[in-house]
């Protein structure tokens, strides 16, 4: 088995990836960890997501890409200019909603449930934790991804991870699952309300 060999990719990818490439940003989700994002979007049928950290939209595709034609996707990002690329390229898609905002505040101002979050950014993942995992549907799923060691990691990041790794572990409610693939991921699903 090749995992490395990834079948069919979302029809914008190339285009973001080049145009993610020329403004050299370098937080880009990779494509193991979107092609788990593409299923993990399909078992959610008729649901809603939310992706905390749009970026240029390389994770917004993957996610599509597994959403039926009733799925709806929430990308929220702080950063207009990294945005810009992913509503250039798949902003014609009626399913997503692009938000410039801080993570922390759409979380808190945002009302209803998910029934996935990707939280690919601060807000959702090393603040504002709870705040994410509390607007879950009960089997929602809650995918982090950057828990290996990178060279893009920002300072401050690595001391923070296995804090996180362990907080998610023991937070009542929720099972969980750490991939030690792609970038390093952890899953988890609600099972139980609070």
């Amino acid at each position: 088995m090749d995992d490395d060999h990834l079948n069919r990719a979302p029809a914008a990818l190339e285009a973001i990836v080049r145009d993610t490439e020329q403004l050299a940003f370098g937080m880009a989700s990779e494509p193991k960890t979107g092609a788990l994002l593409r299923v993990l979007a399909a078992a959610k049928p008729g649901g809603r997501l939310l992706e905390l950290g749009t970026g240029t939209g390389i994770g917004t595709a993957w996610l599509l890409e597994g959403m039926d034609a009733a799925a709806t996707l929430d990308s929220v990002d702080v950063d207009a200019r990294v945005q810009a690329v992913a509503r250039r390229h798949l902003g014609v898609d009626p399913r997503v909603t692009f938000h410039v905002a801080d993570g922390a505040d759409f979380l808190n101002g945002e009302p209803g449930a998910f029934d996935l979050i990707y939280a690919d950014a601060w807000p959702g993942k090393f603040s504002h934790l709870n705040e994410a995992l509390s607007r879950l549907h009960l089997g929602g799923l809650y995918v982090i991804d950057d828990l290996l060691p990178q060279p893009n990691w920002p300072d401050g990041h690595a001391p923070k991870v296995p804090v996180l790794i362990k907080t998610l572990e023991e937070h009542r409610g929720f099972t969980s699952v750490k991939l030690s693939w792609a970038s390093g991921l952890m899953i988890l699903a609600r099972t139980a309300a609070d």
